[in-house]
C-alpha cells in the first residue's frame, strides 16, 4: 500500500548528547500505544534531523509499523506527542502535506505503465505535470521503464516505483517502512543508494527496518526497538564504536579468561571455537598485555576487533552476549 500523508523512563543511551531543544523535522515526545493490556509502543522520544536518514531499527514485532502509523495520523496515540515540522497532531494538516511515505509494498495498476500509474494517481489529486512526472522517475532510475507495464516490473523496480510516487509532491521528509523487504540483493543495493541520494535532493529519510545492514550502511542516526521501547538514540558510528573490543591469543586461555573476569574494567569475556579470548569493556590493550604478561601468560597475539551493527543489535536486543567467532 501506498500512503500519502501531506519522540520516558528514558533508559535509552543517547550517544550524541542531543538535548532535543535543537531543530526538528520530527519530533516524538513520550509516545505510546496500548491495545488493552498490550502496550504496543512505549514511551518513545525520538528527534529526526533535516537533512539525515534517520534509521528506525528493531526486531519484527517492536512497535516499528505501530509508531509509523500514529506518525501519519493512521491511528491515534493513547498518549505523547508528535510534531511534524513544528505542528503537533492537532495542528499538522499543513505539515503532513510536506511527506510522502510508504508503509508495506506499493501498490498499482499491472496493466499501466509505470508513466500513466503515476499520471492516474497524480489525477486522483488534481493532476500533475507530465514534467515531473519524468523528474521523479528520473531520480528513481526508471526512465528507460517508464512505458513499461507494472506487471513487468521486478520486486525492486516496484519498490522505485512506489517512492517515485512519494516524491510526486516534492515533499521534505520521507517515511519508508521496510522498503527492501522481498527484494533481490541486486535490489536491495538499487534501493539503498537510492535512499541515500534523496538526501542529496534535499530530502530527510525515516527509514524503518529489521534489516542491519540496511541501517549500517545508509543511516546517519538510529533508535533501536525493543518491545516497544527505544533503548537507543545516536550516531550509528557512534554504536559501532561502542564496547571496544580486543582480541587475544594466549597460552592457557581458560586460566587467562579466569584472570580477566576479575578486573573491574572488563565487561565480559568471551572464547570462541579457535580458543582465542575476546574481551569487552572500557579496555587499554597495553593494559591486558602486562596483566596477563606479568601472570606468566605467553601473549602470541592481540588486536583491537570492530564489534559489527549485528553484534551489538544481538546484545542489546535480547540482553545477552553472543559468541563473537568472526576473528
Amino acid at each position: 500500500m501506498v500512503a500519502q500523508a501531506q519522540t520516558k523512563q528514558y533508559d535509552v543511551m543517547n550517544m550524541d548528547g542531543d538535548d532535543r531543544s535543537g531543530e526538528a523535522v520530527l519530533r516524538t515526545t513520550h509516545l505510546s500505544k496500548q491495545y488493552g493490556a498490550f502496550s504496543a509502543v512505549r514511551d518513545i522520544s525520538i528527534a529526526v534531523r533535516p537533512g539525515e536518514v534517520y534509521g528506525f531499527l528493531g526486531p519484527n514485532g517492536s512497535g516499528k509499523s505501530t509508531t509509523i502509523s500514529m506518525l501519519l495520523g493512521l491511528i491515534r496515540p493513547t498518549s505523547g506527542t508528535i510534531e511534524i515540522f513544528g505542528a503537533s497532531s492537532e495542528h499538522r494538516t499543513e505539515s503532513l502535506a510536506r511527506v510522502g511515505a510508504i508503509i508495506e509494498s506499493p501498490s498499482f495498476y499491472p496493466y499501466l505503465s509505470g508513466f500513466d500509474n503515476l499520471s492516474v494517481l497524480g489525477a486522483l489529486r488534481g493532476g500533475i505535470r507530465d514534467e515531473r512526472i519524468r523528474e521523479v522517475l528520473d531520480i528513481v532510475d526508471l526512465t528507460e521503464a517508464a512505458r513499461k507495464h507494472f506487471g513487468q516490473y521486478s520486486l525492486g523496480m516496484k519498490q522505485r516505483l512506489g517512492i517515485a510516487w512519494t516524491l510526486i509532491h516534492d515533499p521534505d521528509l520521507i517515511i519508508l517502512d521496510e522498503p527492501t523487504n522481498g527484494l533481490d540483493p541486486a535490489g536491495v543495493v538499487d534501493v539503498r543508494q537510492l535512499i541515500r541520494s534523496l538526501t542529496e535532493h534535499g530530502k530527510t529519510v525515516f527509514l524503518s527496518s529489521h534489516l542491519l545492514s540496511e541501517i549500517e550502511q545508509v543511516c546517519d542516526r538510529v533508535a533501536i526497538l525493543k518491545r516497544g521501547s527505544v533503548i537507543f538514540e545516536g550516531q550509528v558510528a557512534d554504536l559501532l564504536s561502542r564496547n571496544p573490543r580486543v582480541l587475544l591469543t594466549v597460552d592457557r586461555p581458560r586460566e587467562a579468561d579466569a584472570l580477566l573476569r576479575t578486573r573491574a574494567d572488563v565487561k565480559s569475556v568471551i572464547q570462541n571455537e579457535d580458543g582465542n579470548l575476546i574481551i569487552e569493556g572500557e579496555i587499554l590493550s597495553e593494559t591486558m598485555a602486562n596483566v596477563l604478561v606479568h601472570a606468566g601468560f605467553a601473549l602470541h597475539e592481540m588486536r583491537l576487533e570492530r564489534t559489527s551493527l549485528e553484534d551489538i543489535f544481538l546484545i542489546l536486543t535480547e540482553g545477552t552476549e553472543k559468541e563473537h567467532t568472526r576473528v
